[in-house]
């Protein structure tokens, strides 16, 4: 009978001393394990990157497979749907394949629309940020059509190249193509971002136990041209040193049916021409702190009177999720409407009624299960002699740590002052 081999044991991280008191036999065994394994993810990565490689490989033949210059093009606004939960931005990173134009240019040259992105003439109406959605983000692109410029005048959008169809099959679920809409061809500068007239974001947030009424006088309170240096993220080093931007709108709007319950979801509903980095989000923490009562509604008016406060107080921005570009205006929809595809909008349709359906059955289980919480609570509270009750539902909606004690943003430590960082920035030859 063979002499069976003793069960190999297994060393995660091993010493040099652990391993100088292994039997041999074990030390061989252990030896083979290893190689045998790195054998297996060498093959696993070599498949990997031969996959990728004859991908890269079919590409560049479809690519070159496809002439270009017989293509007839138009340009177009395009509206895409996104839900930037799961993503680092809109914009492509040297370091990161998970933004949505990745994916979106990934869309388009696969399907041959465009050649390249250098060459498609491409704009985007608004940057979004990691986290960020976008129901109404807009782009305005060069795309390969079906007919001639002298063509586009006597031929129905319907008969175009399906466009949206064309997109949404090639993008994940959470990005979709919507509509479309055409550039008259003698306005081929028009920009998705420099011709659009108002940018209109939605800040999405619980009732919890926050003062919604002064939260709606300190909004009041953007409405106009002002200087907002201390309600966005400064970004000199990018050159931007001009901080008045005019808000045409700002209101705390209820998105359902207006009630007391806590769990009743509320906006803050804000609209302009532009906004700077981070404003939305640095003018939702104040808005926080004030329906919180930590601050009065006037605190807006100071933090916009940059004259008396030269320097910004140190304070953390609220939450990215809850944040969308809700919708971009343009000139060109008072003479021409956007165009829909018929199918592929049932499609987007059912795609979300789905989605709906699971996220808010996750929600309806949690709210079911905070209200057994939440009564047992009570009665434990009852029986102590506790007082204290538990409203955090706005409480994550601002970043950062929370001190125990809260002092006022006016006493707060405060940043540099923009004409320190402009200095800054210039000693470093960043700025002219």
């Amino acid at each position: 009978m063979d002499k069976v081999p003793p069960k190999t044991k297994k060393f995660k991280g091993a010493s040099k001393e652990d391993l100088e008191k292994i039997d041999k036999n074990e030390l061989i065994e252990r030896i083979i394990q290893l190689e045998a394994h790195n054998l297996q993810l060498k093959n696993i990565i070599s498949k990997n990157l031969s996959g990728e490689h004859e991908d890269a490989k079919n590409d560049k033949n479809n690519k070159r497979s496809f002439d270009f210059s017989k293509c007839h093009y138009r340009k177009v606004l395009i509206r895409i749907l996104y839900f930037g939960w799961d993503y680092q931005g809109l914009a492509v990173q040297e370091d990161s394949n998970q933004t949505i134009e990745h994916h979106l240019f990934h869309a388009l040259t696969k399907s041959c629309l465009i050649q390249s992105r250098e060459m498609s003439q491409y704009h985007r109406c608004g940057r979004t940020d990691k986290g960020v959605s976008a129901f109404g983000q807009v782009i305005s692109i060069t795309l390969r059509s079906k007919f001639s410029p002298e063509e586009h005048k006597t031929q129905t959008l319907d008969s175009e190249m399906q466009y949206c169809k064309i997109l949404n099959r090639l993008l994940p679920k959470d990005i979709r193509a919507v509509a479309w809409m055409p550039i008259p061809d003698d306005r081929p500068e028009f920009s998705a971002r420099f011709d659009c007239e108002k940018r209109h974001y939605k800040y999405y947030f619980p009732r919890s136990n926050l003062n919604l009424q002064s939260m709606r006088q300190a909004a009041n309170y953007l409405v106009g041209s002002h200087d907002f240096r201390h309600l966005c993220k400064m970004d000199v080093g990018n050159g931007v040193t001009e901080f008045r931007r005019n808000v045409l709108g700002a209101d705390i709007l209820a998105v359902e049916e207006e009630n007391d319950d806590p769990t009743t979801m509320y906006c803050l509903v804000i609209q302009g021409n532009a906004f700077l980095w981070h404003q939305i989000r640095c003018i939702m923490a104040v808005l926080l702190l004030v329906g919180q009562g930590l601050e009065s509604p006037d605190i807006v008016k100071e933090l916009l009177d940059v004259d008396t406060h030269p320097r910004k107080p140190q304070y953390s921005m609220a939450l990215d999720i809850p944040l969308n570009l809700f919708h971009c205006s343009y000139p060109l929809e008072l003479s021409q409407p956007w165009h829909y595809d018929v199918d592929e909008l049932r499609n987007t349709i059912s795609q979300l009624q789905a989605e709906w359906t699971v996220q808010n059955v996750k929600s309806t289980m949690i709210k079911d299960t905070l209200k057994q919480l939440e009564s047992a609570y009570c009665k434990c509270a009852r029986e102590t002699g506790s007082v204290e009750s538990v409203m955090a539902y706005a409480d994550c909606l601002t970043q950062g740590v929370k001190s125990k004690v809260y002092t006022p943003l006016l006493k707060r430590e405060t940043c540099s002052s923009l004409e320190e960082m402009i200095e800054f920035y210039k000693k470093k030859r960043k700025l002219n």
